[in-house]
């Protein structure tokens, strides 16, 4: 069983080293949008039509993808005086509990995400005239990758893997 439990989380592990990618190649793309809408405005004179509206759908996409990316690695901003100063049963439960309410919390995302992507499915983006369902289909699947990663952490405890927060750095 406990073999099975690692497989899970290695592959979990592997999903998260996916999104990292996808993460970078948002950030990429938008960085060379916005330099280039830039660089085409003040340089050339002549703006592009396109580029901020796709650089806007990307920082939607990193973001919902991010959200879920950093819960995994602890990166997101938390209060966690409680944890610290609970014993080491209850400091375990709690974390359950948080994991199990962020779960919750993706599940509802997927499913109104979905609903309102179907809703705005018809729209389409000034600029570019795709479909307004691309941009906002970055709700659920950011509700995915927090549902992935909350069964991640979940495994974690399972396990018996420390848990261990991101410290600032200065």
């Amino acid at each position: 069983m406990k073999t099975y439990l690692m497989l899970t989380n290695r592959a979990i592990e592997h999903f998260n080293r996916l999104i990292g990618w996808v993460l970078a190649g948002l950030l990429l793309m938008m960085t060379i949008l916005i330099f280039w809408q830039v660089f085409a405005r003040f340089v050339v004179g002549r703006p592009l039509y396109f580029s901020d509206e796709i650089a806007r759908f990307s920082m939607i996409w990193l973001t919902f993808l991010g959200a879920g990316y950093a819960y995994r690695k602890g990166a997101l901003i938390s209060v966690d005086i409680l944890l610290e100063y609970a014993g080491k049963k209850l400091s375990c439960l709690l974390r359950i509990a948080i994991i199990l309410c962020s779960a919750l919390f993706a599940l509802i995302m997927i499913t109104y995400g979905y609903e309102l992507m179907d809703r705005v499915s018809s729209q389409t983006a000034p600029s570019t005239r795709i479909s307004m369902m691309w941009p906002y289909m970055a709700v659920p699947a950011g509700g995915v990758v927090i549902l992935i990663n909350s069964i991640g952490l979940l495994l974690d405890e399972a396990l018996g893997v420390p848990y261990e927060p991101k410290q600032e750095t200065s």
